[in-house]
This record gives structure tokens, sequence and C-alpha cells, in this order.
């Protein structure tokens, strides 16, 4: 991994290496016949692109687990790993009920009332990775806010692999959050079963989970017709420290963000050269215990540390890499983490590790990657609730608000608008 010794602003972006390309012509191309073949076909397709990728062959009744292999998987996960979801989910709702926020009702001028009304999605569909890291710990992360919202139907597809089993700890997470209807099916065929409905999974108004990139390129093509949590891209952290920063600790996070997949990045700001040979060296001191060293040795080659002269370009280089989790091992963290405006979670101080948040902090680790935290933000309450405004007018709170619209609505060249005014008036 290179050491970048105070580079000029103009070359941060070739440091980085980060564009948003969007996925290879091949990948969209394969993505988009799956979706067209589903959305005309339906459960046949999904039946025979089921087979085809997963090596499980079964019949739409097969799709879906039943609720008996939901509720027996309790018994196949140690107690230790059931109090840890369990522990798990406790913190995220309690994070996730403080977000509730009340109804607005405003008025504007005397008889005229403006109301805001919070309502929950309807249908919600829920995608979960389940290859080589069946992520059990998105399932808390997006059902329990899901719960809280209020969402009237909540649904989840996760691949079953040749035997069509699923996770007992994706199965067992979702037990815990009360979700019945499971469906043994993954990447973008799941996508595109969710976004046009099969006849066995039914249609969603909105989309969440990671995936890798058929998942992510599906997603983008859908939301046209279905809407989706954010844009999304390969797993990123950026580590800010100074000579305060403990080497061995910063090195871990840096593994932990880079056995992510072969795509994913880590990048260490940071003021002392001397911390930043520290964590070099602990780098492979730690890699030798490692199982997924061959994701990392490919994530590693786009990784890097940058030595800058202050923590203000620290700031600066995060605020323009808007990374996906930011990590701020600084003396000065408190007054730092004020400068930071683009971040999707923010970890502070040397005990603050990137894992509490990806498991079981409270937060979510849902979020906006590949720069899409300048404008992004991550999954939270709202994500699974829209806003409805309501107003009501009475005769005298359209004598005083008439003449307003009638004047807008004439210099637009609307007069029918003003017209909608004039007739309740002159009546």
């Amino acid at each position: 991994m290179k050491i970048y010794e105070y580079p000029d602003r103009k070359d941060w972006p070739a440091i980085v290496g980060r564009q948003k390309t969007g996925a290879p012509r091949q990948v969209k191309d394969i993505v988009s016949g799956i979706l067209s073949d589903i959305r005309e076909y339906g459960d046949a397709k999904v039946l025979e692109y089921v087979k085809r990728l997963d090596g499980f062959d079964t019949d739409t009744a097969g799709l879906r687990v039943p609720a008996e292999e939901i509720e027996a998987a309790a018994e196949k996960l140690d107690d230790g790993l059931k109090e840890a979801v369990r522990t798990a989910a406790g913190n995220i709702r309690r994070f996730h009920e403080a977000q509730k926020t009340e109804d607005v009702t405003v008025e504007t001028m005397p008889g005229v009332i403006c109301r805001q009304k919070n309502i929950p999605i309807d249908r919600v569909g829920l995608y979960i990775p389940g290859g080589t890291a069946p992520l059990f710990s998105t399932v808390l992360m997006l059902a329990v806010p899901a719960s809280i919202a209020g969402c009237g139907k909540v649904i989840l597809c996760t691949p079953a692999g040749p035997q069509g089993k699923v996770s007992p700890a994706i199965l067992y997470a979702a037990h815990v959050c009360g979700i019945t209807e499971i469906y043994k099916v993954g990447g973008a065929v799941a996508v595109g079963a969710m976004a046009y409905g099969t006849g066995t999974v039914p249609k969603v108004d909105k989309i969440f989970g990671p995936g890798n990139s058929f998942v992510t390129e599906a997603k983008q093509q859908v939301s046209q017709d279905c809407a989706i949590d954010m844009p999304a891209g390969p797993s990123e952290v950026m580590i800010m420290a100074d000579e305060s920063a403990v080497p061995a600790f910063v090195a871990s996070d840096f593994l932990s963000q880079l056995e992510h997949g072969k795509d994913s990045q880590a990048i260490l700001l940071s003021t002392s050269g001397q911390l930043a040979d520290a964590v070099l060296r602990e780098l492979e001191l730690q890699y030798g215990n490692l199982k997924r060293k061959s994701i990392i040795d490919a994530s590693i080659l786009k990784s890097a540390a940058v030595l800058l002269s202050s923590e203000d370009e620290m700031a600066e280089f995060a605020n323009y890499y808007a990374p996906e989790h930011l990590i701020i091992a600084t003396r000065n963290y408190q007054d730092t983490v004020e400068k930071i405006r683009n971040a999707g979670s923010v970890f502070l101080g040397n005990y603050s590790t990137e894992s509490a948040g990806d498991y079981a902090s409270g937060t979510n680790h849902t979020l906006p990657t590949s720069g899409w935290a300048v404008s992004c933000s991550g999954v939270n309450l709202s994500a699974f609730m829209k806003k409805m405004t309501i107003q009501e007018i009475s005769r005298s709170g359209l004598e005083l608000l008439g003449p307003v619209i009638e004047k807008m609505a004439m210099a637009e060249g609307l007069d029918a608008h003003a017209n909608a005014v004039r007739v309740r008036l002159e009546r």
C-alpha cells in the first residue's frame, strides 16, 4: 500500500481512484435481461434463474421459507449468538425509535391551516446477501426501523444455495424482528421479483439492502418503477489519525473494512509519518491471523495512506471523499467532527471501532458509498416513511389568501388557477 506525502489538492482524485462510472456494460446487459424476463414471465423465470444461478431446483411453493423452518432456526444457533442478536436488535430499536417525529400543524395565516403527516410506506422489500458472508446483521438494520415505522407488509429475499437452505442466523434475526415472509431468491433476480411482483413474490413499493455489482445495478435499473433506499457501491472507510492514535487499532479497522470485498477501499489520513509507518507494520502483523486473505490482497491495492499538514486539511480531504465510514482518531476529535459535512457514519476516538456501527451500537450500517454522502443520508426511520401534506382553508381564509393566489397565477399566465379562487369568492 502506497503512502502519499503532502499531495496537492489537484492530486486527490488520482489518489482515491474512485469514480461514479456505474457497472460495466456486461453487467448492465445481464441485469437488463434478467429484469426484462421477470417483468414479462414472473415466477417461471424466477424458478429458471434460481436453478441456473444458485443450483436450487424447486417449484413456486418451495420459494417461500416455511414458518416452521424460521422458528426452528434458533435451535441451530448457540445461545451466545442469539443473545448478541437480541442485544443488537434492542440497541438498534432504541436509536431508531428516538428518530420518531411528530406531525406538524400550522395556521400559516388566519383561516389557512397546513398539516404534515407521517405515513409509513405500505410495502417494503429487504434484500439480504447470503453468499460467502450471510449478513444477518443487515436484517436487523432494515427490519427494525421498518417495524417501528409501521410498514404494512415487509418481505425478505435472500439466496438459499444449492441445498435450498437459508442461513439459520438470517432466519433467526428475521424471527426476532417479526418477519414471517421470506423468499429463497437472490441477486438481481430478487430485486426484479420485488420490484415487479411475480405471482409468488409480491410487488413492493421500496427496496432496501446491499449487494454485489449485479444487485446494485438491478436496483438502479428498477428505480424508475420502484423506489430504492440509495445508490450504493463498494464498501469503504476513511481514518483520520494523528500521533495520539493507536496503530494497532487503526490497522484493525483498515482490515475489517477491506475484508468486505475485493473492491472495498480504506484510506488513512494522518499528520504523522511515524504513525503511518507504524500502521503499515501492524497491517502486516494482523493480516497473518485473518481468514479472508484473498479478498484483502485485492482490496488493499485500492487503498492508501496520505500524509497531510494539519487536522483541518484532513477534514477538507474527508469532505471531498465523502466516505461511507469515517473514523476520527485524533486528539481533538470533538472539534474536528464539527468540520465534517460529508460522511455516512462517523466514529470518534480510539475505541469507537467501525465494527460497532456494523453490528450493535444502534446506528444503521446501510450507508451511502462512492461519494454519495455529499447528498444522501444512510438508512434511518424516515426512509421507511413518507410525509403527506394536508390543508384546510376557510372562506375567511380564502378571502385573505385569494388575492395573493390570483396575482401570482395571472403573472404566470395561468388564468384557470386564478379563476378557481375567483369563482369561490364570488359565490
